[in-house]
């Protein structure tokens, strides 16, 4: 499939508010996991995003996730984007649009505002000019994280006014909001805050975008998504996953196997988790426009 412009994943973003479903974002380790994201996503005929997380970008570099990614998106019958999630650099932002990536989160909201704003509308220029799609962040999302400042502070709810500034000020095309969800675990049930949801959903003309969902019941997704999330994205549940299943094969049958048959298991694991998480975002057959 061709690799989507900026205004084929606008509009579908829109074909999610109108259809009720979001889309489906979730990262990667390496080309094992990225095939069974996908095999999975064709498997239910969802969208799906493919996410490179910044320890992947770092170990393989942009250009080697790119090529990946590329020769994937190209043999798939399903609406691919791949995204540079939570990159706290321009640079890497700028350079991975270089190199093809269709989509990047620049996650500044570690930040004052004014801050977040100049380095989100850096970003945007650039990324209008080749059409790529941007995500930025405001608020912040708690808990534990390899690759964010790890924050568990109370002051994690996005303020709406900060949040209408960097939307029209940056240009920025979708927004993951602090909203009490958190990266990783969660140390008892999650608590999202469904009032700032509506307040976000009902004063912003943006998509919304729920970072943390490990952890988060079914039910409480869906709730989310008809409340304006339009994307959900999924990490650390795939990464268990992923390395679960491996550990599975090499348990029961020992050492000395080939790469392949302890792959073959780890990505059966990780289709199975993905295939959970496609239909929770209610995006089971929404790849066709």
């Amino acid at each position: 499939m061709n690799k989507m412009t900026r205004n084929e994943i606008v509009a579908l973003y829109e074909r999610g508010k109108k259809e009720g479903f979001a889309i489906p974002a979730f990262n990667y380790s390496d080309i094992w996991d990225m095939m069974a994201i996908v095999k999975a996503a064709e498997e239910a005929q969802s969208p799906v995003l493919l996410m490179c997380d910044p320890p992947t970008y770092e170990e393989f570099g942009g250009r080697l996730c790119a090529a990946m990614a590329d020769v994937v998106i190209e043999r798939a019958n399903v609406p691919v984007i791949h995204h540079l999630d939570h990159s706290e650099s321009p640079e890497n932002c700028l350079e991975a649009m270089e190199y093809g990536f269709n989509s990047v989160m620049m996650d500044a909201s570690n930040l004052p505002i004014d801050g977040n704003i100049a380095a989100v509308h850096k970003v945007v220029e650039k990324a209008r000019e080749k059409g790529v799609f941007v995500e930025a962040e405001i608020g912040r999302i708690r808990g534990d994280s390899s690759y964010e400042t790890s924050y568990t502070g109370d002051d994690y709810l996005f303020l709406l006014e900060e949040a209408k500034r960097l939307v029209e000020e940056s240009g920025c095309d979708s927004l993951a909001i602090g909203i009490g969800n958190a990266h990783g675990f969660y140390q008892g049930e999650p608590e999202i805050n469904f009032g700032k949801l509506k307040e976000a959903n009902d004063n912003l003309d943006i998509p919304l975008v729920l970072h943390g969902g490990t952890g988060i019941p079914r039910d409480v997704v869906r709730k989310c998504i008809a409340g304006g999330i339009r994307k959900v994205n999924v990490g650390t549940a795939v990464y268990c996953a992923y390395m679960n299943g491996a550990r599975e094969k090499l348990m029961a049958d020992g050492e000395n196997q080939f790469t392949y048959d302890v792959m073959e298991v780890a990505m059966d694991s990780v289709k199975k988790e993905v295939a959970y998480w496609i239909e929770t975002c209610n995006a089971v057959g929404k790849a066709a426009k």
